[in-house]
């Protein structure tokens, strides 16, 4: 699927995130191992701090859980 600009300004409009900063954590995510708790904690803690919103204990720990067992959508169209 490719992204174009509509999609980037809907999720700054939504998430005040840029598409810079979108496209930055990407990178980062592609390069980084999923598979790892530290690896996706930290990436939670980012989108959490670029975000503004607040993840709790148990919520970073459900969203963990949930992308090690592989029980995430493979399409992004499936995601919403």
């Amino acid at each position: 699927m490719n992204f174009d600009d509509k999609f980037f300004a809907k999720v700054e409009k939504k998430t005040k995130v840029d598409k810079e900063t979108i496209l930055s954590l990407a990178t980062k995510l592609q390069n980084g191992n999923l598979k790892d708790e530290e690896s996706l904690r930290e990436v939670i803690t980012t989108l959490s701090n670029l975000t503004g919103k607040s993840v709790s204990k148990e919520k970073e720990d459900k969203i963990v859980e949930t992308i090690l067992k592989g029980k995430v959508p493979k399409s992004v169209d499936k995601m919403f």
